[in-house]
């Protein structure tokens, strides 16, 4: 026997006999589909999928875990473990456009009213943003793609102060994020609209520096409110694999502070991407 083995006559058991897109007759003496409407969903044979649920098998491909989660109609954080178990590398299916966040996000990220907080799809789309990071982004003239603010828009240069470390560190964590999806339609949409719109973004990108979001500090300059400074911190999501919550900060009793307090007072307003946030 083996855990992957297992899992799956586990799942096996507990998949929904009405689900199944074909007649089954005959009587069933335990809950469940049976090995050959697993194999037969999954397009692979009877004898190989019952050497997977006995441990015999303990190398299946990518291609094979993909069909199996679709027939068991396995969830994604399923998907992810199945993987795991397997030992192959996971990766989350890309939506061909930005998923919604989840409202529970949404509402937690307005309650935190003293930080700014955006969620960052794969492709550093941003999906969500809470009222606060609406008003700090305020001056860009649209917000569909943070590298996209960074490189193509000429807001980027004014604000961020130190705009080449910025620039910088948005391409390694742009590589950092991105990577799995390679030839995907979304991902070289944006590539093309990036190396064809910025030359220094096609130098930084042709050196592959690799580096996630993690935690850092970044001067900012916003029209309505001056310098100020964060410190940012990026976590997963881990209803929404392949996201980033980013939360932008200031130190108490700081101008960063106090910018956070006037940008809070401006109007609600919602990003010309149709991300209302207020």
């Amino acid at each position: 026997m083996s855990e992957l083995g297992d899992f799956l006559r586990a799942k096996r058991a507990a998949a929904s006999v009405e689900a199944l897109p074909f007649p089954s007759s005959g009587r069933r003496r335990v809950p469940g589909l049976r090995r050959d409407e697993v194999a037969l969903l999954a397009g692979v044979s009877v004898d190989y999928y019952t050497r997977l649920e006995q441990g015999r098998e303990t190398n299946p491909s990518a291609q094979v875990l993909d069909a199996l989660a679709h027939s068991l109609d396995l969830t994604v954080h399923e998907r992810r473990y199945a993987y795991g178990l397997a030992q192959i590398a996971w990766v989350p299916e890309l939506a061909e456009a930005p998923e919604p966040v989840d409202a529970t996000l949404t509402r937690l990220m307005e309650r935190w009213p003293g930080a700014a907080c955006f969620v960052l799809d794969p492709l550093l789309d941003i999906v969500a943003m809470n009222r606060l990071a609406t008003a700090m982004f305020e001056p860009f003239s649209t917000t569909r793609n943070l590298v996209e603010m960074v490189f193509l828009d000429p807001e980027g240069h004014a604000f961020y102060a130190d705009w080449e470390r910025a620039a910088t560190g948005c391409v390694a964590n742009l590589r950092a994020t991105s990577g799995l999806y390679a030839g995907t339609a979304r991902r070289k949409e944006l590539l093309d609209r990036l190396t064809t719109g910025s030359a220094y973004f096609s130098e930084l990108w042709a050196a592959h520096e690799v580096e996630p979001k993690t935690h850092d500090q970044k001067t900012l300059r916003h029209p309505a409110v001056g310098e100020f400074v964060i410190d940012f911190d990026a976590f997963e999501v881990s209803a929404l694999p392949g996201h980033q919550l980013v939360v932008y900060r200031a130190e108490p009793a700081s101008a960063g502070e106090r910018a956070f307090h006037e940008l809070a007072a401006l109007p609600a307003t919602a990003t010309q991407d149709g991300l209302v946030t207020g």
